[in-house]
C-alpha cells in the first residue's frame, strides 16, 4: 500500500488511469460520501466544527491526486493536450470537490 502510494506520488502510474480512476472515479465517490455524512452530522448534532472536519477528510486524498495527476502528466507520451487538460481538469476537480 506504501508503494503504491508512493509511486502515485513519484507520477509512475498512468496518467489516464489517475485520473479516471483515482480522481473522478474514487476521488469523486469518497467526495460525495464525506459530504452526505458532514451534512448528516450537521442535521444530526448541530456541530459545526464536526461538519467542517468531516467534510474536510477527504482533502488529503484530493491533494495526492492532484499532484500525482499532474506529475504523470510529465511522463505522458502522447499529444501534450491531453497532459495539460488533465492539469486542469484534476485542479479544477479538486477545487469543486474541496469547496463545494
Amino acid at each position: 500500500m506504501k508503494d503504491h502510494v508512493l509511486r502515485l506520488w513519484r507520477g509512475e502510474i498512468g496518467m489516464a488511469r489517475v485520473f479516471w480512476e483515482y480522481a473522478i472515479a474514487f476521488g469523486t465517490l469518497a467526495n460525495l460520501i464525506t459530504t452526505g455524512f458532514a451534512l448528516g452530522t450537521y442535521l444530526a448534532t448541530g456541530s459545526g466544527l464536526l461538519t467542517v472536519v468531516i467534510f474536510l477528510l477527504p482533502l488529503p486524498y484530493n491533494v495526492l491526486i492532484v499532484v500525482a495527476v499532474w506529475r504523470s502528466a510529465n511522463h505522458y507520451r502522447g499529444p501534450p493536450m491531453w497532459a495539460t487538460l488533465a492539469r486542469v481538469a484534476v485542479v479544477a476537480w479538486a477545487l469543486l470537490a474541496t469547496l463545494v
